[in-house]
């Protein structure tokens, strides 16, 4: 697995992640807020296999 998702990437997908799983845990929103763990998991491991399929990437070009 070649990394694919970038700093900012990251960043966002680890707060939207804990945004709903927190929603999830207050009541807010109910059982869907667990797919938050998807965002988390993938900020986590530095891939998207979505990304892959798209041919995307937001990772910096290594030189």
């Amino acid at each position: 697995m070649k990394s694919n998702v970038g700093g900012i990437d990251r960043i966002l997908r680890i707060v939207l992640g804990l945004a709903l799983i927190a929603l999830t845990l207050t009541g807010t929103i109910g059982a869907w807020g667990w797919i938050g763990l998807v965002p988390l998991a993938t900020a986590a491991l530095g891939f998207c296999p979505l990304y892959t399929v798209l041919g995307f990437s937001t990772c910096p070009v290594k030189a």
